[in-house]
């Protein structure tokens, strides 16, 4: 029967899946409802950069008969998504959210989408991303083709960057789940404005390959959803070796948060002052019920604080480094000057007077950081810790400026307790998985929690957060679009 019921588009990937293989509607009926909405709404948050209807109904024909025949090749067999517009897609433009490359077209899709497809996925769009991926730092949110990413629970809000379009598509029920990117925080951020649940995985573990990029050390791919349990079930498909891409880990992961260790074994690491001095007042009370909803749990708490390095400069100067050689023929043809930021412009020309002895030296602080990153997880298992301490800003403010060349490694600024509120640019670096989940409102605007542990131990995060997701209910919240 056709889609009638609007809660199908707020269903979980594991909900969708029995719906489709109970025959309560085609998967040609589920595609068309989901791209009917996915063009509808989207222009209204400024999401969409391509639809793929036509695409998309033709994959649903193939998976109604593999339904038909009782094939079921994955759990997201049959279950419409998006992806960021850096990801190639063959025969259709992909921008990578900038003028300069609006009709730029593939002949053959990125690995992530030819797994999701040979798993049975239906791609019904590509999603809206700030340009570049933010790549030489932008100072508005309208950095983007599609202009400002919106944000579902408020359209004065922005959404967050750069996978703008992965999180309002999502949150607004334009697709069950969307793959975005993060070289520093642009999965965790916008999930954490839009009342989302996202992973970001351990470096190497998903391959890039037909991904932009920006920085070849820095850059993962990863899923953004509604649950904990899609996150990983995104991610078993998605995950594994590549060829094609230098900085495969060779590893895959496999959903099995059943096999690890009792919480009562499991050592937390946090820092008081993340959650009752760093937070905006409206967002203190919510993070604190986060926090002691996860303290009920029979975990093990330790008191804890990154070390000591100058993460945002280290950060910046080897994403700027990298990004020189990636984009330098945009740079250095003139045609960067057709980007939507002046900040942008600026950041990326900056780049390239960036030296091979600054580049190196910061990928020796580096080496330090990982190092004592390391050290640090000897002591604790998980940390936890604020994905933001604000919500939202305004959709017409300005950013923090990060325009100028990338600055050197300097010495960390005193005052405030360090705690764990750069957890951003220090992970990056390293590249530590991450799992952010709603968990709260200050005002109308979702908050986000963030668990963070060692490399290719996302079973951890995921065993967490899907006892975190049992006793609430933030992430089955939704905005009324």
């Amino acid at each position: 029967m056709p889609v009638a019921d609007e809660s199908v588009f707020w269903l979980t990937i594991a909900e969708l899946s029995a719906k489709l293989r109970a025959k309560e509607f085609s998967c040609v009926e589920l595609t068309r409802a989901f791209c009917d909405r996915l063009e509808r709404y989207a222009p209204r948050y400024n999401a969409l950069a391509t639809p793929l209807r036509e695409e998309a109904i033709r994959k649903a024909k193939d998976v109604d008969g593999d339904l038909k025949r009782g094939r079921h090749r994955s759990p997201v067999h049959g279950i419409p998504y998006g992806a960021k517009d850096l990801l190639a897609y063959p025969n259709h433009p992909t921008t990578w959210g900038a003028k300069p490359y609006a009709g730029q077209v593939f002949d053959a899709p990125a690995t992530v989408l030819r797994k999701l497809d040979s798993a049975g996925a239906v791609l019904t769009g590509k999603l809206a991303m700030v340009e570049l991926a933010g790549g030489g730092g932008y100072l508005y949110p309208s950095a983007s083709l599609q202009g400002p990413g919106l944000n579902p629970w408020d359209t004065s809000k922005w959404s967050g960057g750069s996978s703008s379009g992965s999180g309002s598509a999502v949150a607004a029920g334009l697709t069950t789940f969307a793959i975005g990117s993060e070289t520093s925080g642009s999965i965790l951020t916008p999930a954490a404005f839009c009342g989302l649940t996202a992973l970001r995985p351990t470096y190497g573990l998903v391959s890039r390959a037909g991904a932009m990029a920006l920085s070849w050390t820095l850059d993962k791919l990863g899923p953004m959803c509604r649950s904990v349990e899609d996150c990983g079930l995104v991610l078993q498909v998605i995950s594994g070796k590549d060829g094609d891409d230098p900085g495969s880990a060779g590893k895959s992961y496999y959903y099995a948060p059943q096999f690890t260790r009792k919480f009562s074994d499991l050592r937390v690491g946090f820092a008081p002052s993340d959650w009752d001095s760093l937070p905006s007042p409206d967002a203190r009370t919510p993070l604190q019920a986060a926090l002691d909803a996860f303290k009920t749990m029979g975990l093990q708490w330790k008191e804890v604080e990154l070390p000591a390095f100058p993460y945002g400069p280290v950060l910046s100067m080897v994403l700027g480094g990298e990004a020189a050689s990636v984009f330098e023929e945009l740079i250095t043809s003139g045609k960067v000057d057709e980007l939507a930021d002046k900040t942008q412009i600026a950041g990326l020309k900056s780049y390239l007077d960036i030296s091979a002895r600054d580049y190196l030296r910061a990928m020796r602080v580096r080496t330090l950081i990982q190092a004592e990153i390391r050290k640090m997880f000897y002591d604790v298992d998980v940390l936890i810790t604020p994905t933001r301490s604000t919500a939202a800003s305004g959709a017409n403010e300005p950013l923090r400026s990060r325009a100028g060349a990338a600055p050197a490694p300097t010495a960390p600024s005193s005052g405030s307790p360090r705690g764990l509120r750069e957890h951003v640019p220090a992970m990056n670096l390293a590249g530590y998985p991450a799992l952010t989940m709603p968990c709260g409102f200050a005002g109308a605007l979702p908050l986000g929690i963030t668990l963070l542990t060692r490399p290719f131990n996302e079973n951890t995060l995921i065993a967490l957060g899907l006892a975190y997701q049992s006793n609430t209910d933030w992430h089955k919240r939704h905005p009324k679009v």
